[in-house]
């Protein structure tokens, strides 16, 4: 199994213009996702996928692999599917998050070791959720796994839904998961997915993963213990500069 990582990475983001490129202690955000992805020793190859020539020319100034893209893809998972279509010497296709500056390289080897078991169309990550602030956080998509470690369903709401319960005390009685936004595609898979029309799931919650459920794709999961520190805007930036 050959398993390339690829890492999209756009200037034009609407609530952070030019985040890839911000300064995070002396490195740009981007160059310090690729070098912890470099550390995953599940991945055969690094590869940032973008439509901008200052972020080519970055990654190419601290001697990373870049590709230019299309600048019509609507997600991470369409640009990467671009990508993927030229190095078809592999098999399995992992899509990090370029706004994740110290993801943990053992998540990204989590996602890829779903692909041991045979037939694994896609795969991705989940997180037990420990605080009622976290189950009621609707910008962190929570998920819903069946027994055979499969995803049935994801949604911004809080689910299951606890009958006779005070929604405080939820927690107490079911155990809830949080979505964790890394990516594992069958290559071929991943051809393939991204020729589905937009579905009605995936535009009322804005969830694209729920276009693969609703035609049928299987989502394995992997569980963590990991956190994971997703920059979205200026304030999270400076939230996370303070801690350092």
């Amino acid at each position: 199994m050959k398993v390339l990582g690829i890492i999209p990475a756009r200037y034009a983001s609407t609530r952070f213009p030019g985040k890839p490129l911000v300064d995070i202690a002396g490195k740009s955000m981007l160059h310090r996702v690729y070098e912890q992805a470099k550390k995953c020793k599940s991945l055969h190859e690094v590869i940032v996928a973008t439509d901008d020539l200052r972020i080519f020319d970055h990654v190419k100034s601290f001697g990373g692999m870049v590709t230019m893209t299309s600048d019509r893809h609507q997600s991470g998972t369409d640009r990467c599917a671009e990508v993927a279509a030229k190095y078809p010497e592999y098999n399995v296709v992992i899509n990090i998050q370029g706004d994740e500056p110290f993801i943990d390289p053992e998540q990204i080897a989590r996602v890829a070791s779903c692909f041991n078991e045979p037939g694994t169309q896609l795969a991705t990550l989940i997180k037990k959720i420990t605080t009622t602030e976290e189950l009621y956080n609707f910008s962190s998509p929570k998920v819903i796994i069946n027994k055979l470690s499969e995803a049935i369903y994801f949604s911004r709401a809080a689910i299951p839904h606890v009958r006779g319960e005070e929604p405080q005390r939820w927690l107490y009685h079911s155990t809830y998961y949080k979505h964790i936004g890394i990516y594992g595609y069958n290559s071929a898979i991943l051809q393939q997915i991204t020729l589905l029309p937009l579905s009605s799931l995936e535009k009322a919650e804005s969830l694209e993963q729920l276009r693969w459920i609703e035609n049928g794709y299987r989502i394995k999961v992997a569980e963590t213990e990991l956190e994971t520190h997703a920059i979205d805007t200026p304030q999270d930036l400076e939230k996370l500069l303070k801690n350092l």
